[in-house]
């Protein structure tokens, strides 16, 4: 089973539409799901995604072979194009850095929106995902995908961009989860 968190609804759309899944609900969240799938929609921010991703967590028997997975848009430097998948290794928040995979580069998250670029790569909900599924034993396999939305002008990224950066993308994540 693959597990998905998302923050906002139109990432989540893309899924939605590429798998066929069917809405229903999860305690206060909204889920969506088919035989394979189910992915959760978090809402903004650290503790949205940190209590999104434990509901997922305490509900459903997720084990070593699952897959859990953050996905979502991010700020980048001009550096990336926008629509580039990062597969991030690493976290920072509040100044401490979690590695997970030495060999991917790292997210910051932050708790607003940021309109300068003082940071290479920048999301918002990277270490709530995070912090949840470290602390379950059972989960081995997790991701944070993000996918580059804007430079840093967040309020140019329309919802049906955010949907369409991540549809163009599922092929690929599906790709390097088989290969993980």
């Amino acid at each position: 089973m693959t597990y998905i968190v998302t923050a906002l609804k139109p990432e989540a759309q893309a899924f939605v539409d590429y798998y066929k899944l069917t809405k229903s609900k999860l305690d206060s969240y909204t889920l969506f799901s088919n035989e394979q799938i189910k992915l959760i929609i978090s809402g903004v921010g650290v503790e949205n995604s940190r209590l999104a991703t434990q509901t997922l967590i305490e509900y459903f028997d997720i084990d070593h072979e699952d897959v859990c997975m953050n996905v979502g848009v991010c700020a980048a430097s001009r550096n990336y194009k926008i629509g580039t998948l990062i597969e991030c290794g690493a976290v920072l928040y509040e100044d401490i850095k979690y590695i997970f995979d030495i060999e991917k580069p790292s997210i910051n998250c932050v708790t607003k929106e940021i309109s300068s670029p003082i940071y290479d790569r920048v999301d918002m909900e990277s270490y709530g995902f995070y912090d949840a599924v470290i602390h379950n034993r059972a989960i081995k396999k997790f991701h944070i995908f993000k996918v580059v939305s804007d430079h840093f002008e967040p309020h140019k990224v329309t919802k049906e961009q955010a949907k369409s950066l991540l549809f163009n993308q599922i092929k690929t994540i599906n790709k390097l989860i088989e290969e993980f």
